[in-house]
């Protein structure tokens, strides 16, 4: 099947899924939104028909620990056969055990790096493209190249164990709120000995050492880690 002539699912249109159906729909795929939201509730029945199914839902943290549900309940929409890819963070194994479960359907991990301020941009132009199989079987190759085809392109690939991509996803995650909480610390410090953060920064964002995207602590709306990830 020709890229023109594949139909892209999209379930879940929060800042993730809408930035990658709109970034699909502008580089000529015939796509189909759902979510449980107006306009595209009316959609769930189509999904089925996808040749290649993006799931982006939440995955909460409740006080009895990870909830996988909204992913599972997704899956149940792809037609037998499709594709079914997850961006939603989940825990490590996820996509195995979902694979286990759902056998019809052939399932790969590849995590999202979209930031919600340039979530536009990042989803045109992503850094990195992981793709993560949940099984090594001749199906899921064929299934892993497909996906390729329809990606926009990136400077960095890799194709690995999902259980593997899904480590790649919790390692970015984990490095940044870090990142976010050392640099808070520090800015802390340096307002107690009487310096100005603003010329710290400078030097930390020449130092070819430090990783210095998350060095500015006061951003957006307040500080410390938060938002979605």
């Amino acid at each position: 099947m020709s890229q023109s002539k594949q139909l892209i699912g999209f379930v879940g249109q929060g800042w993730i899924g809408k930035n990658y159906a709109n970034d699909f729909e502008k580089r000529g795929f015939h796509t189909v939104r759902y979510s449980l939201e107006k306009p595209y509730l009316e959609n769930k029945e189509k999904i089925k028909d996808c040749d290649i199914v993006f799931i982006a839902v939440p995955t909460p943290t409740t006080l009895e620990g990870f909830d996988g549900h909204i992913v599972e309940e997704a899956l149940t929409l792809v037609g037998r056969g499709k594709i079914a890819v997850i961006k939603s963070t989940v825990l490590p194994g996820t996509t195995t055990q979902f694979q286990e479960k759902y056998s019809i359907l052939t399932i790969i991990y590849s995590p999202e790096f979209l930031s919600e301020a340039t979530a536009e941009y990042d989803s045109a132009y992503p850094f990195s493209n992981i793709i993560g199989l949940s099984l090594d079987t001749p199906r899921h190759r064929t299934a892993s190249d497909k996906l390729i085809s329809v990606l926009p392109h990136a400077p960095f690939q890799l194709v690995c164990t999902s259980t593997e991509a899904e480590m790649i996803k919790y390692t970015h995650n984990v490095s940044g709120y870090v990142q976010i909480m050392f640099f808070n610390m520090m800015y802390d410090f340096t307002r107690t000995i009487g310096c100005d953060w603003s010329v710290i920064r400078q030097a930390l964002i020449a130092d070819p050492f430090v990783a210095s995207q998350y060095s500015e602590p006061i951003h957006k709306s307040g500080r410390g880690a938060g938002g979605g990830c």
